[in-house]
């Protein structure tokens, strides 16, 4: 009797000892059935004050948390796959991403970034990638503008999403195909009723001093992400401070004599050496953007992202997680920067080598960081103005909407400092 007693015990022991208490949210591409909502349960359960880990590398970067019933029951409303394993289960598993023979690691998320979506009070006649991510995956962003970018608003977030944007103040270079549409006309005069309202002579003046506070916020420690042709026309603006790179039809006078001699690269997070173009009807800023000069065929444009050391590269490594290499190009009205205009202090983590381009880079600017991407909409190859906007639902599993989701993320853990 007493011996089964004592069995008993013992097997209430080993069964209270193998009780499920983590759920693993795989990532990898056979298991997960919604990657990109995968990465909204993540960033619920932090803004929940749960801990995260995010495995870099084991399969395709899955993510580990607490095992809550909120959390499950979160997982299964929104449809995102997810394992329950036990307390030893998940020590095995952090026992073989710490291994030096595994190119993996454990990254800690802990808590979740307030983030800020640089776009326009108005509706535009094209969509937003990021905002539209987000909103599928359920992660909550404030829209912000001039307004309160000028009113210092920015010290309140971690994360900044620049919209499709022009910062030169040329109204993304649109003159020469659209200048009689309705919304071009219209987007013209709000601009420059709110460059007045802000204290500004030309919308021109008014962006580049966007485009400085934007600059000190990364400097300040803020990450900023960009995308299609915020990027380029910021790092332009930035370059060309002090001269007038706008021709009559854009702000009322002439550009400045020989201005391409006054641009001062310095200024420049990203990008060195490039032409900027000066006629008003080409739709384009200058040759970092390779649209116009590319062959490539649509079903053989793709890009592939760099594979780093997890242990020592930590930050590159998060910001490439994914269940495949190898991902589908997308056109924007910047496609992709041509390698040689990249500055050597940024790294290029996507590219298409045979094309000479880069897609998807990484930098550091004071104690802050910025990620630029090329191109307007992961799945949707060629968005043009006024196509409707791509519903995720039917790419849930994108890897290229995937790469903007690391970047929401990654300021969770942005205190793990890169090692080389």
């Amino acid at each position: 009797m007493l011996f089964k007693r004592i069995y008993l015990v013992l097997l209430l022991v080993i069964s209270f000892g193998a009780k499920a208490s983590m759920i693993l949210i795989p990532m990898d591409e056979s298991t997960q059935q919604n990657h990109l909502k995968a990465y909204g349960i993540t960033y619920w359960a932090l803004d929940k004050s749960y801990k995260a880990n995010w495995l870099l590398n084991y399969r395709g970067g899955s993510f580990l948390l607490p095992d809550a019933e909120e959390i499950r029951r979160e997982c299964q409303i929104r449809g995102v796959s997810y394992e329950v394993i036990s307390d030893s289960e998940a020590n095995s598993i952090l026992d073989d991403i710490s291994s030096p023979s595994q190119n993996m690691e454990n990254v800690v998320l802990e808590k979740a970034p307030k983030i800020a979506v640089y776009t326009p009070k108005g509706k535009q006649p094209w969509d937003d990638a990021v905002t539209l991510v987000l909103t599928y995956a359920e992660i909550p962003f404030t829209p912000i503008y001039d307004e309160e970018v000028l009113g210092d608003a920015l010290l309140l977030y971690d994360w900044l999403h620049l919209h499709h944007e022009d910062f030169t103040g040329q109204y993304g270079k649109f003159f020469g195909m659209y200048r009689n549409a309705p919304w071009y006309i219209e987007q013209k005069k709000d601009a420059e009723a709110l460059a007045t309202k802000l204290g500004f002579e030309k919308v021109s003046d008014e962006k580049l001093a966007v485009a400085i506070k934007i600059r000190n916020f990364v400097v300040g420690g803020g990450f900023m992400f960009a995308m299609c042709s915020a990027t380029d026309s910021f790092d332009i603006a930035l370059s060309a401070e002090g001269v007038d790179i706008c021709e009559a039809m854009f702000d009322g006078d002439a550009s400045d004599p020989n201005y391409q001699s006054k641009i001062d690269y310095n200024n420049s997070f990203a990008f060195k050496d490039y032409i900027l173009e000066r006629n008003p009807m080409v739709y384009e800023f200058s040759d970092i953007d390779t649209t116009n000069k590319r062959a490539v065929l649509p079903d053989n444009d793709y890009f592939t992202l760099m594979e780093y050391s997890a242990k020592w590269d930590p930050i590159p490594s998060m910001l490439c997680q994914n269940h495949t290499m190898l991902v589908k190009g997308f056109m924007g009205q910047t496609t992709a920067f041509y390698s040689d205009k990249v500055k050597s202090s940024v790294l290029v983590m996507g590219e298409n080598k045979q094309t000479g381009e880069a897609r998807y880079i990484h930098g550091t600017k004071g104690k802050g960081m910025f990620t630029y991407y090329g191109g307007h909409d992961p799945e949707d190859y060629q968005h043009r103005v006024g196509d409707a906007p791509t519903v995720l639902d039917l790419h849930p599993n994108s890897p290229g909407y995937r790469l903007i989701l690391n970047n929401v993320l990654f300021p969770a853990a942005r205190k793990k400092k890169l090692k080389t």
